[in-house]
C-alpha cells in the first residue's frame, strides 16, 4: 500500500486505542487490507449505539471507494444497509484522500439523523433498498469463488444463504466432488460486503471442531455481466454427478470460457 495509507492506518490505530476498538483483519497485496472499528454513535433520543463498521481498503484505495460492511444490534438491518449507503455517498466525495476516521466522524454524527429517515424503520426492514448512485462500477457484476472444503457443510450452506439473502446477491453454491464453487451475481459494493463476511466470520470449524474463519477461499473471476450472460433470478444450492454437468451449468450462463480458464484446472 502508499505511504499515505499506511499512515492512516498508523492513525487509526492510535486514535481507536481502547479495548477491542480496532483490529486488522487481513492483509493481502492482491485483495488489499481489511480492518475492523468497533465505535459508538449517538441515536435517537440520544442513546449512543454501538457500531461495528468493516472497511475493505483495495490495493487501488483511496483511488477507489473502500468495501464498507455497518453491523449492530440496536440497528435493523434496512437501517444498517441505508448507513452503508450513506456512508458510500460521503465516501464518494473524499475519493483520492485517505478517508476511513472521516468516515467514522460523520457517521458519529449523523447516525440519528439517518435512522430516523422514512423507510428505515423495523417495518420496513425486509423491503428492498434501492441500489447506491454511488457504486464504483455500475450495473450488475459476477464473481466467482473457490472453496477448498466445507467441514461444518449443514451450517456452513445455510450462513452462505443469509448473506445473499441479505446482501440481494443470486448466483449458485456448486458442489461437484469435492469442487465448491460460490457464483455471485449483484452490485459490486454488495458482492465487496459479502467477501468481508466470508474472510472474517467464523463460517466453518477446524479439524478439532473449534470454529474458524474462511481461510482457503480464492476469487478465480470477477467481471460486469455481458449480454451473452444469463441473470439469476435466485440464488440455489446445487449439487452435480459429474463434470460434464457442472460444465453445462456455465454454458447454460453463457460461462464456457470462462469454466474453461477457470474451473477446469480445478479438476485433479
Amino acid at each position: 500500500m502508499a505511504d499515505p495509507v499506511q499512515e492512516e492506518l498508523l492513525a487509526l490505530s492510535a486514535i481507536f486505542c481502547g479495548q477491542d476498538e480496532w483490529e486488522v483483519l487481513s492483509r493481502s497485496e492482491t485483495d488489499g487490507t481489511v480492518v475492523r472499528i468497533h465505535t459508538k454513535a449517538e441515536g435517537p433520543a440520544a442513546v449512543d449505539v454501538p457500531l461495528e463498521l468493516v472497511f475493505h481498503l483495495p490495493v487501488t484505495y483511496p483511488l477507489c471507494l473502500p468495501g464498507v460492511s455497518v453491523n449492530s444490534e440496536h440497528l435493523t438491518r434496512a437501517q444498517s444497509l441505508m448507513v452503508k449507503e450513506k456512508l458510500l455517498e460521503q465516501a464518494q466525495n473524499l475519493l483520492s484522500e485517505p478517508m476511513v476516521h472521516e468516515l467514522v466522524l460523520w457517521v458519529q454524527q449523523n447516525l440519528r439523523h439517518i435512522v430516523n429517515e422514512p423507510g428505515t424503520g423495523r417495518a420496513n426492514e425486509k423491503c428492498a433498498l434501492p441500489a447506491s448512485s454511488t457504486t464504483v462500477d455500475e450495473g450488475l457484476w459476477m464473481t466467482l469463488l473457490h472453496l477448498d472444503h466445507m467441514r461444518a457443510k449443514a451450517k456452513y450452506v445455510r450462513t452462505i444463504e443469509k448473506w445473499v439473502s441479505d446482501l440481494r446477491i443470486t448466483g449458485r453454491l456448486m458442489f461437484m466432488g469435492r469442487i465448491i464453487l460460490i457464483l455471485l451475481q449483484g452490485d459490486r459494493n454488495s458482492i465487496k460486503e459479502y467477501l468481508i463476511l466470508q474472510k472474517t466470520s467464523k463460517v466453518d470449524v477446524d479439524s478439532s471442531g473449534k470454529k474458524c474463519k474462511e481461510k482457503m477461499i480464492s476469487v478465480l473471476f470477477e467481471t460486469k455481466v455481458q449480454t451473452e450472460h444469463k441473470r439469476f433470478l435466485a440464488f440455489e444450492v446445487k449439487e452435480y454427478s459429474s463434470l460434464d454437468d457442472l460444465q453445462k451449468e456455465f454454458e447454460t450462463a453463457g460461462l464456457k470460457k470462462l469454466f474453461f480458464e477457470f474451473v477446469l484446472g480445478l479438476v485433479k
